[in-house]
């Protein structure tokens, strides 16, 4: 039961609930929502509040109107992203977009991931990831510069192979990947680079690869719209 600490304007607690309902496949892709007169009981609300919950998720994508017919939720269930090392782009349908590449003296949770010492320089790859020609990810992705000055890694260009062949050829090949993720709400930027509806939140992952001895080589901060994405872990059981 609610306990009316929820301090959102009503129509974000009507848009929170349907969307929560679509996620869950209670309202399945394809299936009409109920009318307005029908929600305005349902969540004792105003019309123009019930008209508001429905316009944000119209914004985000959620759902779509018919003329004349009703509201719909969108056949588009959520893209499930492995939360694996690396994306095999070409051939899920991915690609990326180089947006910067710079020597930098990295944030202190990438210092720490990288086990850098104060002061200590990393180098920066930027990118915006696309799935079919759609924003889908931003990502910066920092290597210690004692390890990447000087290499493709540095490079402003696309690397052929991609960064594990890069890094294999330096002698770190990539062994372990550990992740943490967290939700937040998004910056300018992510929201004006990922086409987002301002007020739904990002999923935020703190990746660090590991290679040999235990040598953390990459640290990356993975930033994706929540109300689009899911991330599948997979793990053998004993």
């Amino acid at each position: 039961m609610a306990s009316g600490t929820d301090g959102r304007p009503r129509h974000e607690q009507i848009a929170a609930d349907l969307r929560a309902r679509i996620m869950s496949g209670d309202l399945a892709p394809g299936a009409q929502l109920p009318s307005i007169p029908i929600l305005v009981t349902q969540y004792s609300a105003a019309t123009a509040t019930v008209q508001r919950a429905l316009a944000a998720l119209k914004a985000e994508g959620s759902v779509y109107s018919a003329v004349g017919k009703g509201v719909y939720v969108r056949d588009r269930r959520p893209l499930a992203v492995e939360a694996a090392p690396y994306l095999a782009l070409s051939a899920a349908g991915f690609a990326y977009r180089l947006l910067a590449v710079r020597e930098v003296v990295p944030p202190i949770e990438v210092a720490e991931g990288l086990e850098l010492a104060g002061g200590d320089r990393a180098v920066l790859r930027h990118r915006l990831l696309l799935h079919g020609g759609e924003p889908v990810e931003l990502s910066w992705s920092y290597y210690p510069a004692g390890i990447a000055r000087g290499t493709e890694l540095a490079e402003r260009s696309k690397i052929s192979g991609g960064v594990p062949r890069v890094l294999s050829d330096l002698g770190y090949p990539p062994q372990e990947m550990q992740d943490r993720v967290s939700a937040r709400m998004p910056t300018t930027e992510e929201v004006e680079a990922l086409s987002l509806p301002a007020y739904v939140p990002v999923l935020r992952q703190f990746r660090v690869i590991r290679s040999i001895d235990d040598r953390p080589v990459e640290a990356s901060v993975l930033v994706k719209g929540s109300h689009l994405h899911e991330l599948r872990y997979r793990q053998s059981l004993p």
